[in-house]
């Protein structure tokens, strides 16, 4: 816990925090820096002092989540109470937010994150500057650090550890590295202190995330100069080697040297950096589970490269098939976008062969978002939202039967379950938030590992029974 500053009457501070798991760390940041400054943390925002609304800007559905949250909490300020917009979406739109939205009172950058005690200090300040609302940075260059204090925001037993910020990738359907930067990697012992310390709290699982997991470490490589003179890093194509320096390898192993029960899950990879020597570092580590999140955004060559996924048909087709060869009883994840502009009816009955073929263990599916200042936002060949839809219904009913028979198939099976709730759980097979439960038959200690035989499904879920104590 974040040591807090004595202050006569401290301040309460709700958060409000929308989008993905690395959203969620730069919420804990906040939180843990305010913590720092004598705030209180509250889950109730009629009683807060100070709202943050922590925003998407990913898609267009998550833009306007975002600006409902600020809306909804806007209209509810009482007199007294302040508004802080803080994200994606105020780092990327600050400067348009500011006019359309006078009701808040600051936008903070994503490299104001750790900032964010002192800026909330200053709104209660007799002698703020109000036109001092836009407190954006061109450009980001923030990566959390294990000294840096941070309030958990997820179960005790489990957390997310951004390993890396930034990405280095040229997709033509994302804005990330507008709004986020370039690649930049934390260090091995600075990923390691907090693990350590963190599972000395309790916590029993750590999700590695951060834009491009697999590319960890390789920022740090010497940099070599090209035909052309100008000296480069890693191509953003180049497999994991832990001969040119630090990689997600040597984090893996180092990782696995830790003791204790817990599990390391890996989310976020990309496809391009996966070699041989990555795929056996997991099978090696039993801290590791066999579970690989891989968004693969789709599988028919034209639709590959008009996205710039820097990949192939072939390379993917190969690289699942080495992954399940060589990493036992392995679930890969994976996300596919429907949709994309130029995608024909033969694209999308590609990728359902595809899916139908591999079948995921895990996979979501999305209707693309015409995102402003993307590549593909400018390209012709628009396709029609009815027929995204449309598309993206079929290939969620696709994978709804195949996830019904993998789940019947474990019937009968013994398996180790991450204790949710006393009735509830995950196997290493399912990352919180967006993968799967197992349903439990009778009370198990929260925060444990456990035990249990599969007796039956629910469509994805699993329902079984604890076995023993």
């Amino acid at each position: 816990m974040p040591k807090v500053l004595a202050q006569p009457s401290a301040r309460k501070v709700g958060m409000i925090s929308l989008g993905c798991a690395k959203n969620l760390v730069d919420a804990e940041v906040m939180l843990g820096d305010a913590a720092t400054r004598g705030y209180e943390i509250t889950a109730n925002s009629d009683e807060a002092d100070v709202i943050v609304v922590n925003t998407c800007g990913f898609i267009d559905a998550a833009k306007q989540e975002s600006i409902d949250a600020i809306l909804e909490a806007g209209a509810r300020l009482r007199d007294g109470q302040k508004l802080v917009v803080s994200g994606c979406l105020s780092q990327r739109y600050a400067g348009e937010l500011r006019r359309e939205l006078p009701e808040v009172h600051a936008f903070i950058g994503l490299d104001q994150v750790v900032q964010a005690g002192t800026i909330l200090d200053s709104l209660f300040d007799p002698a703020h500057d109000e036109s001092a609302v836009n407190l954006v940075t061109r450009g980001s260059r923030y990566i959390p650090d294990y000294t840096t204090p941070k309030f958990q925001l997820t179960p005790a037993h489990t957390a997310y550890v951004k390993i890396a910020e930034g990405c280095n990738h040229p997709c033509s359907f994302c804005v990330i590295p507008q709004m986020r930067g370039r690649h930049r990697s934390r260090t091995i012992d600075s990923i390691v202190r907090e693990v350590r310390a963190r599972l000395a709290t309790g916590v029993r699982e750590f999700n590695l995330i951060s834009q491009d997991t697999t590319y960890f470490g390789m920022d740090l490589w010497e940099r070599k100069a090209g035909p052309d003179g100008k000296v480069r890093g890693p191509s953003p194509t180049q497999p994991v080697d832990s001969s040119r320096g630090t990689t997600l390898i040597h984090l893996l192993d180092e990782l696995g040297q830790i003791g204790g029960e817990f599990w390391v899950r890996l989310l976020y990879t990309h496809p391009a950096h996966w070699s041989d020597e990555l795929i056996a570092a997991i099978a090696r580590n039993s801290r590791v589970v066999p579970y690989v999140d891989m968004p693969l955004q789709h599988i028919h060559q034209d639709m590959l490269g008009a996205m710039r996924r820097e990949t192939s048909r072939a390379h993917i087709e190969d690289l699942i098939a080495r992954l399940r060869a060589n990493i036992p009883h392995l679930a890969i994840r994976t996300t596919f976008i429907v949709g994309f502009p130029g995608e024909t009816d033969e694209h999308f009955a590609s990728l359902l062969e595809f899916i139908e073929r591999v079948r995921f263990e895990r996979l979501g599916v999305f209707a693309y978002s015409r995102e402003d200042g993307s590549r593909a936002a400018k390209m012709e060949n628009q396709v029609p939202t009815a027929t995204k839809n449309r598309r993206h219904r079929a290939a969620m009913k696709l994978q709804q039967r195949i996830a019904a028979e993998l789940a019947l198939a474990q019937v009968g099976r013994a398996i180790r379950v991450l204790v949710e709730q006393p009735r509830a759980g995950r196997t290493a097979h399912d990352a919180p938030d967006v993968d799967c439960k197992v349903v439990l038959k009778a009370d198990a200690p929260v925060g444990r590992f456990i035990d249990a035989r599969v007796t039956g499904t629910q469509v994805y879920d699993l329902v079984a029974e604890p076995i023993g104590d």
